[in-house]
């Protein structure tokens, strides 16, 4: 009887999968795809948790206005390294996000998968369940990111081979290895996109006395910014404020400086591929000889990363086909697939 309910609220329910990531958050529907991608940013009257807009300053409207509130308006991440710092406005973004996408009135609601860090702690996925909860889900699935994008990017994850991916996002950097449905080794190191954003803020400010904000130094990475040595070098404007004399001023800043600047978080994201190999078990690693490595997440995107990895580690890297939406992809594809890929399920929701 109960499966018969659920079958009859499947048929009116636009069940979903979530990539509710550090700096952007997925939606994919079943037979849709990705049907929305916005900036996990959330807008809210200053010593209150009161989203702003009646709801409504969440994601892009919100990122707008990320270093450009007067003092009574603070635009916020609910979300540091992958995980939930902020409970309540978290909530209260989900159900933004859920509502935008399950537009039905008359009460029935979602399945929803949502993507968590791996390794992040029974309390701190019991709060990403609730949260889903209150937002509005009628059943709330977890998988682990790094499971969620080998689903997404198409890596043999259920057969008896090594697969191995690394998902470089926003807060967190998830490298795995992956047989038979599970994770046999992983390493997270919370380094990733937001800290090449800072080791460029703080570029600019060592080097020309200048202040930039996060939504520049992100500009900055993705017009110029590479981990290898590009055939052209390019060189790019920046505007920002003077510490010295605290007024606005340009400069010209060069792909060859980034470069320079991101050397640390870079190397954080080779250590830790290097660390996963040297857990992985022999005969897994002997796969991995042949299958290499698939990149994911939007710090794939930096140009030569893949050829910094590969020359490290001397193994196959390559990016995948459309980085950004793997983790979401993902998603779906398991909640497409639920019978199936049940051994890849996160048992926290049980």
């Amino acid at each position: 009887m109960a499966n018969l309910f659920e079958w009859f609220l499947g048929k009116f329910s636009i069940d979903m999968g979530i990539d509710l990531g550090t700096a952007n958050t997925l939606v994919y529907v079943q037979g849709k795809g990705i049907v929305l991608n916005e900036p996990s940013v959330v807008a809210v009257k200053k010593g209150t948790n009161k989203v702003l807009l009646d709801g409504r300053a969440v994601g892009d409207t919100a990122k707008e206005m990320l270093g450009k509130t007067p003092g009574n308006i603070v635009a916020i991440r609910p979300l540091k390294d992958g995980v939930i710092a902020d409970f309540e406005i978290t909530e209260a973004m989900l159900r933004y996000f859920i509502h935008k996408v399950h537009d039905r009135t008359w009460g029935v609601r979602p399945r929803v998968v949502i993507a968590i860090p791996y390794g992040i702690t029974p309390v701190e996925k019991r709060a990403v369940i609730n949260s889903a909860e209150r937002a509005g889900a009628r059943r709330v699935y977890l998988i682990e990111e790094p499971m969620a994008a080998g689903i997404g990017v198409g890596l043999p994850i259920t057969e008896a081979q090594a697969s191995m991916i690394c998902d470089i996002g926003g807060g967190t950097t998830e490298v795995a290895v992956i047989s038979l449905a599970g994770i046999v080794t992983a390493k997270p190191v919370r380094v990733a996109g937001d800290e090449m954003d800072e080791a460029i803020v703080n570029h600019m400010r060592n080097t020309y006395n200048m202040l930039i904000g996060e939504q520049t130094a992100e500009k900055i990475k993705i017009g110029i910014g590479s981990a290898y040595p590009l055939k052209r070098e390019m060189t790019m404007d920046v505007k920002g404020r003077d510490l010295k004399h605290g007024l606005p001023r340009k400069v010209v800043v060069t792909s060859e400086e980034i470069r320079e600047a991101l050397q640390e978080p870079v190397r954080q994201i080779v250590g830790a591929v290097k660390d996963t190999l040297e857990a992985t078990p022999p005969e897994l690693a002997a796969d991995l000889v042949d299958s290499g490595i698939v990149l994911a997440g939007g710090g794939s995107l930096l140009r030569g990363i893949d050829r910094v990895i590969a020359e490290e580690i001397n193994l196959p890297v390559r990016v995948a086909e459309d980085p950004l939406t793997a983790v979401a992809r993902g998603t779906g594809v398991f909640l497409e697939k639920l019978g199936e890929l049940k051994n890849a399920l996160d048992q926290a929701d049980e």
